[in-house]
């Protein structure tokens, strides 16, 4: 599976992301042609390799002063010109869901509707451009996975359309997602409403390098120059190293011996709603001789932030541990049976060709049970030898 690593230690704009595509091998020619006529008349885009604290990058460049009288635009000229590009359908449904977030986070900023916000920097030509080409790029290069690092944000105050605002800006911090983020104390922007966008769009995991064999690297140029640090993007681009790397989940872990053992079933309806794959309790002695319950919960490293945010909200603990655990998971079907009590799902695990496991679903043995007035055992019965007879 191929792989995006997106290392962000410089922080993150929409040029340095597209920079980086292009420098890991996305053409730029293809990138130029799926924009098609989006850039309005006056405005044209190119690359330039450029130093940048020692480090040899690509920066993408939107050149010219556009014709047009209005350098920004309302969210239904940005769709009319995300539908002008070359992008695929599928391309454009994404641009235009984007460009939809940024709307309603600066709706919500402001307190007004969408209909009536003004897209400010993001909806300047070059972001605009920068957005779409990234878009582009994206699909030219096709990845299964794309995991983002925790990003820069950078510190002390920004200049908006709307004031001076701390750094991350609003809108930055309502287009984050879940992404991690941190400050290395540098007194600038070093993340961009554009670059939380993208890369919270794009983001199918967060953390550190995962496990791969690289096979191309880019580095996509900032606008500014960084003490010590390059300002810059890098883009790892590699296949899966399956031999070594296993799929990983994240697990959750806390006890608790002072909450009302009535929450702990609500609890676990919720967490499963919230994404959870796995969520079991076991009795365990606390201190002073206590008894207490060790909750643990195993879900997708994408929910960790959303399974953490529950467990802390809905019970008594202060304090959660977290670890990174790799599984090995048969591959599952779901068949059904014919039985003398109607049709019954069985879940079967096979590896390979072989299958390994069958069982009938429990709840449909239950309503089956109750539908003839029998006993669940016998349609369970049933269920097996239908099971055996078919194969």
């Amino acid at each position: 599976m191929k792989t995006l690593y997106f290392d962000c230690f410089a922080g993150a704009a929409g040029d340095m992301i597209l920079g980086a595509l292009i420098d890991a091998g996305v053409p730029f020619n293809h990138v130029r042609a799926a924009l098609g006529s989006l850039a309005v008349e006056g405005v044209a885009v190119s690359t330039e390799r450029v130093l940048k604290a020692g480090v040899s990058s690509l920066a993408f460049r939107v050149t010219g002063s556009p014709t047009s009288a209005h350098a920004h635009h309302h969210l239904n000229a940005i769709f009319a010109a995300i539908e002008r590009s070359s992008l695929s359908a599928a391309g454009k449904a994404r641009a235009t869901r984007m460009f939809t977030r940024l709307a309603e986070a600066e709706a919500a900023i402001h307190g007004t509707t969408m209909e009536k916000v003004h897209l400010h920097e993001v909806g300047a030509p070059d972001s605009i451009i920068d957005i779409v080409g990234t878009v582009a790029a994206m699909e030219w290069i096709n990845a299964g996975q794309v995991v983002v690092s925790p990003v820069n944000v950078g510190g002390g105050m920004v200049h908006t359309a709307h004031g001076v605002f701390p750094v991350p800006a609003p809108a930055t911090v309502r287009l984050l997602g879940n992404l991690p983020v941190y400050s290395s104390g540098a007194q600038m922007e070093t993340l961009t409403p554009t670059g939380a966008l993208i890369l919270s769009e794009f983001a199918t995991a967060t953390g550190v390098l995962p496990a791969m064999r690289v096979t191309a690297v880019g580095y996509g140029a900032g606008t500014r120059d960084l003490p010590e640090t390059p300002n810059v993007v890098r883009l790892i681009v590699g296949e899966a190293d399956d031999s070594s790397s296993l799929p990983q989940v994240v697990m959750l872990a806390c006890e608790i011996d002072d909450m009302n053992p009535q929450i702990f079933g609500a609890l676990m309806d919720r967490l499963y709603d919230a994404g959870a794959l796995e969520v079991f309790y076991q009795p365990v002695q606390m201190k002073k001789s206590r008894p207490g319950t060790l909750l643990t919960v195993i879900g997708p490293p994408s929910r960790q932030q959303d399974l953490a945010g529950l467990i802390f909200r809905e019970t008594t603990t202060i304090g959660l541990r977290v670890q990174p655990v790799s599984r090995l998971v048969l591959e599952r079907t779901t068949e059904d049976v014919t039985t003398p009590f109607g049709v019954v799902r069985f879940k079967v695990a096979r590896q390979g060709q072989t299958v390994i496991n069958a069982q009938p679903e429990f709840d449909d043995l239950v309503r089956a049970a109750g539908a003839h007035d029998v006993p669940i055992k016998m349609v369970q019965a049933a269920a097996q030898k239908a099971w055996l007879d078919r194969r």
